[in-house]
């Protein structure tokens, strides 16, 4: 039998995804908002970065448990028929 799992699902994946691609870019290159857009809002003292670290994390581990609730009713409303 071949699971549908819904839109919603693959949305929250997928931008789940996106927010731990860019977490892993604020790791790894934390100049990257100066050097892409040529601004430096936080005045250089990297307050900004952590910022978006620290918010980038939140949205990805919510997205991912969300995703896993969705994945896991599927499962669940599958196996009930």
């Amino acid at each position: 039998m071949k699971i549908q799992m819904r839109f919603r699902f693959w949305l929250e994946a997928g931008i789940a995804t996106i927010t731990s691609a860019l977490l892993v870019l604020s790791l790894v290159w934390e100049e990257w908002i100066e050097e892409i857009f040529r601004v430096s809002p936080d005045g250089g003292n990297g307050s900004l970065e952590r910022w978006i670290v620290g918010s980038l994390f939140v949205v990805t581990i919510d997205l991912f448990i969300m995703a896993r609730y969705e994945w896991h009713r599927t499962r669940a409303s599958l196996s009930t028929a």
